[in-house]
């Protein structure tokens, strides 16, 4: 098996190659999404699981 980085995709059935890594942001508070996102990014997450219900969006929106 290949080794696993942030990198690594998966092929999903419409063709569009999809992270196999990601940062969730649930249950974190607008302060620590804001830093964990901005950290994410920074280190080479390209997939963040956000949803409104979360109620955190102020910390996760990037300039």
């Amino acid at each position: 098996m290949a080794q696993l980085d942030l990198t690594s995709t998966i092929q999903l059935n419409n063709g569009v190659a999809m992270p196999r890594f990601g940062l969730g942001v649930w249950q974190t508070d607008n302060t620590t999404a804001e830093a964990s996102v901005q950290a994410a990014i920074r280190n080479g997450y390209r997939m963040i699981d956000t949803a409104k219900q979360y109620g955190n969006e102020a910390g996760w929106v990037v300039d």
